[in-house]
């Protein structure tokens, strides 16, 4: 039941984000009597959730979790851009930048579960119906409200062909996270493929610069994307940008950071070069190291 419940708080959450997305001048499409285009990608984010729960409960499997998130932020934005009339700089900008995120992380994730053989996450949620499909449904929930921001921007008819000052400092910013996203995760994996550093801790690269520099770099690319959108936004749709606090709050305090800080300290709190490194670098944001 609890489930069940936490699962209705998720989609009543993200429809009132939706319905707030598409205030103003914003894109409908002819389904009962007009529905907004944000509010349908809703939909949407939730139904390919579902669908591909079915098959992977009854096969008692996660190993397509990541890949179907990753597949979500891409189809959407396709959807956006093929229901949308008018496309512009802007748009364009901003629909290549969530898509090239999406298909790095995604393949990145499945490769990794391939050679990995699980994910440890659902060793103990797969064989429960309910909460298998939470997570499943959580997930939809992410690959919605994380980008919804830049959904915004795109089905809103007030996005115009300007390169404003946002737009330049936004797409630093995010080449500047998504570098760092991906380099970190690419260090990270070839120490972990080396036998010699089984059991250890890695502590070099990016990761003497912080703990968790590869979850730094994805909060770093959202802020991008949110100022390249600011300009189009308007009175509601503000609300779209609490999409960053959410991006943090889950890479930090949820799903990220602080499960990976637990389970590191079960592994290495013994370990005095651990207790070193860990007092010596900061969990998030980079550092010269000392």
């Amino acid at each position: 039941m609890k489930a069940i419940l936490s699962i209705l708080t998720l989609v009543i959450i993200a429809t009132l984000v939706a319905l707030a997305g598409s205030q103003g001048k914003s894109v409908s499409v002819d389904i009962a009597g007009g529905i907004p285009l944000l509010l349908l990608c809703m939909g949407i984010s939730f139904l390919i959730q579902w669908l591909v729960f079915i098959p992977s409960y009854l096969n008692k499997t996660e190993k397509y979790f990541d890949l179907t998130g990753g597949l979500t932020f891409l189809s959407l934005t396709v959807l956006i851009l093929i229901l949308t009339e008018t496309l512009t700089i802007i748009s364009c900008l901003l629909a290549i930048l969530v898509a090239i995120w999406a298909i790095r992380l995604s393949s990145f994730l499945f490769l990794r579960i391939r050679e990995d053989g699980h994910d440890k996450r659902f060793t103990e949620v797969i064989p429960h119906k309910t909460r298998f499909l939470f997570y499943w449904t959580f997930q939809g929930f992410w690959a919605f409200i994380t980008p919804v921001v830049a959904f915004t921007a795109l089905t809103s008819q007030n996005i115009n062909d300007t390169i404003e000052i946002t737009t330049v400092i936004g797409l630093i910013i995010w080449l500047v996270g998504f570098s760092i996203e991906v380099v970190a995760d690419r260090q990270k994996r070839v120490f972990r493929k080396s036998l010699e550093n089984k059991n250890r801790f890695i502590n070099s690269g990016l990761w003497a610069w912080s703990r968790h520099p590869n979850y730094f770099g994805e909060i770093i690319l959202w802020i991008g994307i949110s100022l390249i959108a600011l300009p189009t936004l308007s009175n509601w749709q503000y609300i779209t940008l609490l999409s960053i606090p959410y991006v943090i709050i889950m890479l930090v305090k949820v799903s990220g950071v602080a499960k990976l800080e637990e389970s590191s300290d079960q592994k290495w709190g013994t370990d005095e070069a651990y207790q070193k490194y860990k007092t010596s670098t900061p969990v998030l944001i980079p550092r010269r190291p000392r």
